[in-house]
């Protein structure tokens, strides 16, 4: 732990210094690029600040999104140390605005629709409704496993959904022979599914909002439903493809598993409440591009109503993942720089992504995606990617037109950072999964592997054949 310490706080962190004041005092002419502002320059050295913090986590990925803001705001905008002689300079409220972007107030309604749920133990009574029908016989027990922390992982944060199924499922572990390999089954069911069920909806994950934000900046709008449209089946699809590896890898030897999900359900008026709420709020996401209503504005529904009729508390402000939000809105502040100091329109002129093949650059940004997610958080990973592949993106639009434009690109992006499961450090669910002492880093490095690259072609293949 104290070596892990030094190497990030007396090396890595110095080196990161002096690679951005290198950038931000170079003269322009250093870059190469005819027409870099110093407001440009200054947002590259910005940028590449936020990129070598995100990766090697020398501090919290959210501390890095609000100092990488604050940053922005005192070097680039209207606001700050600066005037516009030495290039365009970003409107400060676009950057303050980043805490507040609709895409935020969808992710805080689905963590208000998640706490409320929990409150009332309208998760638990799911869990047991959804269960019940895959009875006692092992095989049916783990796909019922499978299927409820997925389809949970939608609309909760994945980390809270891997933590709350490993609490039913503990005992039931204790009890199954130490040397079968149901034990290991029923673990790695964990990860697996909250990682690959994130991909479901807009709100499942971070690198979903952050893909959507960055095409709503660019006026391409994906609605609640279509997403759905796209994703579900893949995550149907992948489900069913992890419940055969993992009977094939790690075979149960018990013959029946009794399940009993502990928790209160009282069934009183704010339960109800919250659970018509709840189907209401999920059938406007999904029906939004009949009703034309945006996603963002029903996701502060169930935050009036709970706040209404007092099931969501000034107490429960404090359950709320504020990290969470605070490291994508990072990703959203240097989007709107890059646009508004021109240096994205600066990059697309000076470099010939024009002449690059579209399928080699989907192809290469997916893999690039899913290999860093492995290492650093994904919500890092797209905050890193999703930007400058808007700008590549943008830059070669013809070529990428006959494979779903930009969008298909960046949610491509988005899709592969879920299916970065290698190592227990590669996600919050991995490192749950790995806590119980059951999984090796080995079988968790083959089982990942083999979804990996499954998932990563079947999203393709979908996404490809049906563009957002």
């Amino acid at each position: 732990m104290n070596f892990q310490f030094n190497v990030k706080h007396y090396i890595l962190a110095p080196l990161v210094i002096v690679a951005v004041l290198f950038l931000w005092f170079v003269p322009t002419s250093f870059f190469g690029i005819e027409g870099l502002t110093v407001i440009q320059q200054r947002t590259i050295a910005i940028f590449c600040y936020a990129a070598l913090m995100w990766m090697f986590e020398i501090i919290p990925a959210w501390a890095t999104s609000v100092s990488t803001i604050v940053m922005l705001l005192l070097a680039v905008s209207k606001k700050g140390f600066v005037n516009d002689t030495l290039g365009t300079l970003v409107d400060h409220r676009a950057i303050m605005g980043a805490f507040a972007d609709p895409i935020i107030m969808l992710f805080l309604g689905g963590f208000v629709l998640a706490i409320a749920a929990s409150k009332v133990g309208l998760d638990v009574y799911l869990a047991r409704i959804m269960l019940k029908p895959f009875g006692t016989k092992p095989k049916y027990v783990l796909l019922g496993f499978l299927i409820i922390i997925s389809v949970m992982s939608m609309f909760m944060s994945n980390t809270a959904t891997a933590a709350m199924m490993l609490a039913f499922l503990a005992p039931v572990l204790r009890t199954l022979p130490e040397n079968g390999g149901g034990r290991i089954s029923l673990a790695m069911a964990i990860p697996i599914a909250a990682n690959i069920g994130g991909m479901g909806t807009p709100i499942g994950t971070p690198p979903n909002a952050i893909a959507i934000g960055q095409l709503s900046q660019m006026d391409i709008h994906i609605g609640f439903g279509t997403w759905m449209l796209r994703m579900v089946p893949v995550v149907i699809v992948m489900i069913i493809i992890a419940w055969l590896l993992l009977m094939k890898l790690f075979p149960f030897k018990a013959k029946s598993i009794e399940i009993n999900i502990d928790g209160e359900c009282k069934k009183d008026w704010h339960f109800w409440t919250v659970t018509i709420t709840f189907i209401l709020t999920i059938l406007l996401w999904m029906t939004g591009e009949l009703t034309h209503l945006d996603s963002n504005v029903v996701a502060l529904i169930p935050f009036a109503v709970f706040s209404l009729i007092g099931v969501f508390k000034k107490d429960d402000f404090a359950k709320i993942d504020w990290h969470v939000l605070w490291m994508v809105a990072g990703g959203f502040a240097l989007g709107t720089s890059l646009n508004q100091t021109g240096l994205a329109a600066t990059l697309v002129e000076a470099i010939p992504f024009g002449q690059w093949s579209a399928v080699v650059v989907l192809i290469a940004s997916g893999l690039l995606g899913y290999l860093l997610s492995n290492f650093i958080a994904n919500s890092s990973a797209a905050n890193l990617l999703v930007p400058i592949l808007a700008v590549v993106g943008t830059a070669m639009a013809n070529n990428l037109a006959p494979y779903g434009g930009i969008s298909t690109l960046l949610v491509c992006v988005a899709a592969s950072t879920s299916f970065a499961m290698l190592f227990p450090i590669s996600t919050p669910p991995n490192a749950i999964a790995s806590s119980t002492g059951l999984i090796n880093t080995h079988d968790m490095t083959k089982v990942g592997l083999i979804i990996g690259v499954i998932g990563l072609c079947i999203s393709y293949t979908v996404l490809l054949l049906f563009p957002m």
